[in-house]
C-alpha cells in the first residue's frame, strides 16, 4: 500500500491518495503570502516533501501546541480572547522535511528548517482562503484522520497547480 498527499494550493484542499486513488479530501488554509520556499518568506513550500515526524498521538481534540509541545491547555474561544496574536497550532502536528535540495531544503530554502507543518487550526480559519504563516492549516477532526491514516515517511506534494491533469500519478522515492 502506497498512501501520499497532494496539497492544491489555489484549490485549497489536500488529498490523501492510496495507490494513485483518492481515498479522501479535506480543505486546508495554505499561506497569505502565497509560494515560496525561502526561510523567514511566510509563503507555503512548493514540490516534493515527507513527513518527517508526527506530534500529538493521544492528544485531545483542540489540545494546544507551542514549540511541538502541549502546553496543556485546549484552544477555545475565551483562550483565543486571551492571546489573540497566537498563531495557534492544535491537535497534531505533520512535520515537513523538503526532498528537493536547493529548492526546498538545505541553506536558505530549507522546509524542515522553516517548522513547515500540517497542522490543527482553530476550525473556523478553514474558511477556502489562504491565511496561515506558511504552513497547511486544517480543521482539527480532519487532521486526526489524516494523522491516524498516514506514518513518517508519508509523500507529500505541495502544487501551485488546481489542474488534475498535470498531478503525478505517483509518489517520488
Amino acid at each position: 500500500m502506497t498512501r501520499w498527499i497532494i496539497v492544491s494550493i489555489p484549490r485549497q484542499r489536500l488529498f490523501l491518495l492510496d495507490n494513485g486513488i483518492k481515498i479522501r479530501e479535506y480543505p486546508v488554509s495554505t499561506a497569505r503570502n502565497g509560494c515560496g520556499e525561502r526561510i523567514g518568506s511566510g509563503c507555503t513550500p512548493r514540490g516534493w516533501h515527507y513527513v518527517r515526524a508526527k506530534i500529538g498521538t493521544g492528544l485531545p481534540r483542540y489540545a494546544v501546541l507551542v514549540g511541538r509541545r502541549f502546553t496543556g491547555e485546549i484552544y477555545s474561544p475565551q483562550l483565543a480572547q486571551r492571546y489573540p496574536k497566537r498563531d495557534w497550532i492544535l491537535s497534531r502536528i505533520l512535520w515537513l522535511c523538503g526532498l528537493e535540495p536547493g529548492f526546498n531544503r538545505l541553506g536558505e530554502r530549507d522546509t524542515f528548517r522553516r517548522y513547515i507543518y500540517i497542522h490543527g487550526s482553530p476550525d473556523h480559519l478553514i474558511d477556502g482562503r489562504p491565511g496561515s504563516c506558511g504552513c497547511i492549516r486544517m480543521r482539527n477532526a480532519d487532521v486526526q484522520e489524516l494523522y491516524d491514516r498516514i506514518e513518517p515517511g508519508t509523500r507529500v506534494w505541495i502544487t501551485e497547480s488546481g489542474d488534475q491533469s498535470t498531478w503525478p500519478s505517483l509518489p517520488v522515492r
